[in-house]
């Protein structure tokens, strides 16, 4: 199964260089990447589009997002990355307080409609 998130970067060149500098695959913490595994998520990226960011997780069936968040609340390394990476994120203008990654809903699938109109013939 696919999750997607989003969650915006501080508007400022500096910053977003800096966030990207700490997630290229030869300077992101190997901890964090032991956590994201260890949680059941079988792939990850992140996409940019000016400070928007778009998670994209590929989960396996003992994903839960819930045993993720205790996991994380409860180590003090992802806690560390949490609070540095705090320092260039701000939170989607809707977002509820303490919010970060929002879960993003899908409004459209080519395969659906595509079968959809399939089924109608």
């Amino acid at each position: 199964m696919r999750l997607y998130y989003a969650l915006d970067l501080k508007d400022d060149p500096a910053l977003i260089a800096e966030y990207e500098r700490w997630h290229r695959a030869d300077t992101v913490w190997p901890e964090i990447v032991d956590s994201i595994r260890a949680a059941g998520v079988l792939d990850l990226d992140i996409f940019r589009a000016g400070n928007r960011l778009v998670l994209v997780m590929e989960v396996g069936e003992s994903y839960s997002a819930e045993l993720k968040a205790a996991s994380d609340a409860a180590d003090p390394r992802v806690q560390e990355w949490e609070a540095l990476m705090w320092q260039f994120q701000q939170a989607l203008p809707f977002a509820k307080p303490g919010e970060k990654w929002l879960p993003m809903r899908q409004i459209f699938s080519l395969r659906d409609a595509l079968a959809q109109r399939s089924g109608n013939r």
